[in-house]
């Protein structure tokens, strides 16, 4: 499908750029979110004839994410969460998240200006991007804990506390823990050995069923001899 760009959209174009894209971003981001604009003739002549005033609608809203700029971009958020003692998380954390976090802070966007690839699974410290228009930018650190002591040590660390508590754990003892290590990779190899020899010993079985079987059955070629030899007798 081809669309007029209403304003700088990245990896895409810039504000009057008629661009080739999938069906499906169009009508689900692009054109309801007042991006672009069908490529037809009588959109491509208005266009034209409103440029100017397009232009300064996008400058205006350049400004205003400009203004949002100024108030979030470096912002720290802490968002408390359940984790295990690894650190994994039991759920996730997701844009809403981060916009919530954002509005305590009384600053509002849309969870679509989140750029998040995949949600947060773990503790720890991140810096997200959130694209507040197509030439404005700002990063935020979120910082995931279990608490908020644990928030603030890892403020202090700069990282996920369990990493350094890993760490401190292996430095204390070096020993232990490759022993440990060690141990673990016996066990794996323990059952993997039990694995293979397990399954050899149900081929041969299912070789020897197989074999018992073409033992079992008759000689077609002597069952079909008997009556010759009778009758020539």
């Amino acid at each position: 499908m081809q669309v007029i760009l209403l304003e700088r959209v990245p990896h895409l174009g810039q504000m009057g750029d008629v661009v080739n894209v999938k069906p499906g971003y169009a009508r689900n981001y692009l054109l309801p979110r007042g991006k672009a604009l069908r490529a037809t003739e009588a959109n491509l002549k208005a266009f034209e004839e409103r440029r100017k005033e397009i232009e300064a609608r996008n400058l205006a809203r350049r400004q205003e994410a400009e203004a949002v700029k100024e108030k979030v971009d470096g912002a720290r958020l802490v968002i408390i969460r359940q984790a295990g003692a690894a650190g994994q998380l039991y759920g996730s954390v997701r844009p809403r998240d981060i916009v919530e976090a954002l509005a305590e802070q009384g600053v509002t966007i849309d969870r679509s200006q989140v750029v998040l690839d995949h949600p947060i699974k773990t503790i720890g410290i991140f810096d997200i991007t959130l694209r507040l228009h197509g030439e404005v930018e700002a990063t935020v650190k979120v910082n995931v804990a279990r608490s908020e002591g644990e928030a603030e040590e890892q403020w202090k660390l700069g990282h996920a506390l369990i990493a350094s508590t890993e760490r401190e754990a292996m430095g204390q003892m070096p020993e232990e823990a490759e022993e440990a290590l060690d141990e673990e990779e016996l066990a794996a190899e323990l059952l993997e050995e039990e694995a293979l020899a397990e399954l050899k010993a149900r081929e041969e079985a299912e070789e020897g069923e197989e074999t018992g079987e073409a033992a079992a059955q008759p000689d077609e070629g002597a069952a079909e001899a008997s009556p010759q030899e009778e009758a020539g007798e």
